[in-house]
């Protein structure tokens, strides 16, 4: 039987991929079939192949995509691919493609199949569940014949596509309307991101409890002044903490099979990450970036959205905001490691297409931020527009689209990473947006930086506060407010004013130090209300703490008394946050050793203080940080290799009173991470264990590789 058939299908110039005698089977596969052997497109057994009309046998050839019949197509033996009819001889200069169902093609000929939308076998008509795709980003950059996919990566943690288990694809919900987007057309409108999980919602809603509340704490300098004395610039110190992370869980809340990290009842996230992927990313860089993607994408839970934005010469959307379920978690892994490096470096137009997706969304969660990643400097926005003397102090506003400069809602976390970053460029943005700048100075710690950052964005537990002050007392007045890079305001003759703190994540603590005079007085007095009031994010409730005087005691005559060590302690930051700025002007100057004597000082003087005496934590921490930045002065290679990017970062960790990344502060043993939370250590913890775990083989995946492809003609 099984000789009888080869006969037929050889005269009629058939090699089809059908379902055959089981004799036939025996014959070609040695009396076993291969698991990955193709679904039958046709069962032709209950007809003998003779009494076949040739209008049924055109209908099982294959076709090319232009309609033509092929007289012959490739089967697992084949030595000519079933698209083009070239041969597929191994060395050949070709790159080959072996699908699940065992079918062989040309790379670039399956590629460009799949790239029309046609997901199934050109052969058996199997549905393919993993896909050879070519690179999305074109970036407006030719790839001189050469297909631009994703290199092959040899450490098996690097690889970030990867096959869900059948327990996980039983689960998939993948909505239908999702195509994949990074290699088809770009929509003109974002407004296709993926619905919010209202039934999650609905389950943090019931499961949340009572919540705690943001504890204030005041202490003003001295806590008695004698009747006689008329003080200025008394200063009283505004402690906030925020509540911990809720820990209780409800089933609905909980991720789903393929998720590694609880969901806790905490405010879900919109999330946008901006990634420079020019030709200075190439090799390691992009290798490392891909990793530490991978990291924050498994550690999303499944009421977080994720978009990713990749820029080079041009941006692009590379996937829409979609929940980080399982089908949105691996369309997310296959994003990231579709990206290429190549061309030059648009951050305006990353930002622009960043803030696109956020813009235009039509739901939107609770949080949202955007995390930017760049390793060079913007060779579009101020090549042509500023030139000569002016390039050396670009305007960086024209770099954020004009809707951030006004939004509280978006801030932009950046990462300047390498030595060749415009940390300038990425400082002033997160100060616009009222984000971070953190200094990746190790390519190493590219995961750690992240996983810091995110720590913090998955646990914001307070929106919107606002701490209010206002004087009791007839004779007294507020002071200018210092409060680093949080927008302040005095209103009502001095009398009154506000802090617009935002924001806070979990168990973060915020220090405002308010200076006022205090007059003559021949009892105790109040001199200020505090107020404070600030939106749950998961509630939705607006919370008011209750009102908190300042009262201090008049008494005729005071004995000597010791300031308060809270005071003092901010003060110190204040004032060593001012001696780094102070510095780093004298740098951009070329003054350097003006900057080293400045922070020098304030070394000595910090020293000399009573916290410092006391052997105060904070203070240990800020004469390390001004040591290294001292040390990062010492001469102006130096300075510009590294000494600026640290120097803004570290002034954007005190501004913003937040923790950021700067040369090795990542790591548990430094003194300078006196901003972090629990929240923050633990994400940082789980990346480090995760990063220098022992290798581990590569996990079952395919991945997209780089081969050069057919010539095309121009």
């Amino acid at each position: 039987m099984g000789s009888t058939w080869r006969k037929v299908t050889r005269a009629l110039g058939l090699n089809l991929c059908v379902q055959v005698p089981r004799e036939m089977l025996h014959e070609d596969d040695g009396g076993s079939r291969s698991a990955g052997s193709a679904v039958a497109a046709s069962s032709i057994t209950s007809s003998p192949a003779g009494s076949m009309g040739a209008s049924e046998l055109r209908a099982l050839m294959p076709t090319t995509s232009g309609g033509h019949r092929l007289s012959k197509s490739g089967s697992r033996s084949s030595k000519k691919c079933a698209i083009c009819l070239g041969s597929m001889k191994a060395g050949d200069g070709h790159a080959l493609f072996t699908a699940e169902c065992s079918h062989m093609f040309h790379f670039h000929c399956i590629t460009s199949n799949v790239n029309h939308g046609n997901y199934v076998c050109p052969l058996c008509k199997a549905t393919w569940k993993e896909i050879p795709l070519q690179a999305p980003l074109a970036l407006g950059h030719p790839h001189h014949g050469r297909a631009r996919v994703n290199p092959v990566l040899e450490d098996g943690r690097m690889h970030v596509v990867r096959r869900l288990s059948r327990a996980d694809s039983a689960n998939r919900r993948r909505p239908p309307h999702f195509p994949c987007y990074f290699y088809g057309s770009e929509p003109s409108s974002f407004n296709d991101d993926e619905p919010l999980d209202l039934e999650a919602a609905a389950a943090r809603d019931l499961c949340q409890g009572r919540p705690e509340m943001v504890e204030v704490e005041i202490h003003p300098e001295f806590s008695a002044v004698a009747q006689s004395d008329c003080l200025e610039n008394f200063a009283v110190l505004m402690h906030l903490k925020a509540p911990h992370a809720t820990m209780n869980q409800s089933p609905r809340s909980n991720l789903s099979a393929g998720c590694t990290v609880p969901q806790n009842v905490r405010a879900p996230v919109d999330l946008v990450t901006v990634l420079d992927v020019s030709g200075s990313m190439a090799g390691t860089k992009l290798a490392l970036l891909k990793r530490a993607l991978s990291f924050l994408i498994q550690n999303l839970g499944p009421s977080d959205r994720l978009s990713v934005v990749a820029f080079s010469s041009t941006a692009r959307r590379l996937i829409p905001l979609c929940r980080m379920c399982d089908s949105g978690r691996q369309q997310a892994l296959q994003a990231v490691n579709s990206l290429v490096s190549s061309g030059g470096t648009n951050i305006a137009d990353g930002l622009r297409k960043g803030f696109k997706v956020i813009e235009e969304r039509r739901e939107r969660n609770p949080v949202c931020s955007i995390l930017l990643l760049s390793d060079g400097q913007d060779t579009y926005t101020f090549s042509s527009s500023v030139s000569g003397a002016r390039r050396s102090q670009p305007d960086y506003k024209v770099l954020v689209p004009s809707s951030i400069h006004s939004s509280t809602a978006v801030s932009v976390h950046s990462f300047g990473f390498g030595a060749d970053h415009d940390s300038a460029a990425m400082h002033a943005i997160a100060e616009i947006s009222g984000g971070t700048f953190s200094f990746i100075e190790s390519e190493g710690v590219l995961q750690d930086a992240f996983a810091q950052c995110i720590g913090g964005i998955l646990s914001v537990v307070v929106q919107e506060m606002r701490l209010g002050v206002e004087c009791v007392h007839p004779g007294v007045r507020l002071a200018p407010i210092n409060s680093g890079s949080y927008r302040n305001q005095l209103l009502n003759d001095a009398r009154t004013g506000f802090i617009y703190v935002g924001d806070l994540y979990a168990d973060e603590e915020r220090d405002f130090l308010i200076s006022v005079n205090v007059p003559f007085a021949i009892e105790d007095i109040v001199l200020l209300k505090v107020a404070c009031v600030y939106k749950d994010p998961v509630s939705k409730d607006t919370v008011r703490l209750p009102i908190k005087e300042v009262r201090i005691q008049r008494p005729q005559v005071v004995s000597s008394q010791t300031p308060s060590i809270e005071v003092d302690r901010e003060r110190n930051r204040v004032q060593a946050a001012e001696a780094m700025s102070n510095a780093r002007a004298a740098a951009e100057r070329g003054f350097l050793s003006d900057a080293v004597s400045i922070l020098e000082e304030r070394r000595r003087i910090l020293s000399e203080s009573l916290a410092a005496r006391a052997s105060d934590g904070l203070c240990l921490a800020l004469d390390a940080e001004l040591r290294e930045m001292q040390e990062r002065m010492a001469s102006r290679q130096r300075y510009e290799d590294s000494g600026r990017a640290y120097v803004l970062s570290g002034l954007s960790s005190h501004s913003w009173q937040r923790a950021t990344a700067r040369g090795d502060s990542t790591d548990g043993s430094s003194l300078l991470h006196s901003y972090q939370t629990p929240s923050m250590v633990e994400m940082l913890h789980r990346s480090q264990t995760l990063r220098h775990s022992p290798r581990r083989p590569a996990p079952p995946i395919q991945p997209n590789r780089s081969f050069p492809s057919r010539p095309r003609p121009r």
